[in-house]
């Protein structure tokens, strides 16, 4: 499925209108939060997972408490 979508002005921003068909498809409706997440094939849009949020928070933790280490480990 292929839809064209248009940029749009919201504010002093820039946004895009979802259609009520991929609203439906992710399972996610007006209000919610998603995530845009760069790929190899460009940018993804995901719907929100509290516990990918949470699991993203600790490897930032464990990546910046043990950023020393892990350069050594990436020689």
């Amino acid at each position: 499925m292929i839809n064209k979508l248009k940029i749009t002005t919201v504010g002093n921003s820039a946004g895009i209108v979802l259609p009520k068909e991929i609203l439906g498809r992710m399972r996610v409706e007006k209000g919610d939060t998603l995530y845009a997440i760069e790929t190899p094939n460009g940018i993804e849009l995901t719907p929100y997972d509290p516990e990918f949020d949470e699991q993203l928070e600790v490897a930032k933790r464990v990546m910046r408490e043990n950023r020393n280490l892990l350069r050594k480990l990436a020689e």
